[in-house]
């Protein structure tokens, strides 16, 4: 369901919000950028489903199987980046 939620969000027009610019600040450089080309791919994705002729429903599934792999991309990259940043046998 989550999933579904964020791929009808990523369906939208990419722009970054005022509302949102501290939180945006607040994450790593590398999970900003794959956030922004999450958000670009995403969109045209839809798009490109849609105007295939393909049923919102399914446009919107594809989205968030897509989706998926970005979440696996941030969470790789904050875990590699926290493993380099402590020494090994200290948590």
């Amino acid at each position: 369901m989550v999933l579904m939620v964020g791929a009808r969000s990523a369906a939208r027009a990419s722009a970054r919000a005022v509302r949102t610019a501290r939180a945006v600040a607040a994450a790593p450089q590398a999970v900003r950028e794959i956030a922004w080309k999450a958000q670009h791919r995403l969109y045209g994705r839809y798009r490109a489903l849609i105007r295939k002729g393909k049923p919102k429903t399914v446009a919107v599934t594809a989205i968030a199987r897509e989706l998926c792999g970005f979440i696996w991309a941030v969470n790789r990259e904050i875990t590699t980046a926290g493993a380099v940043a402590r020494p090994w046998g200290i948590r």
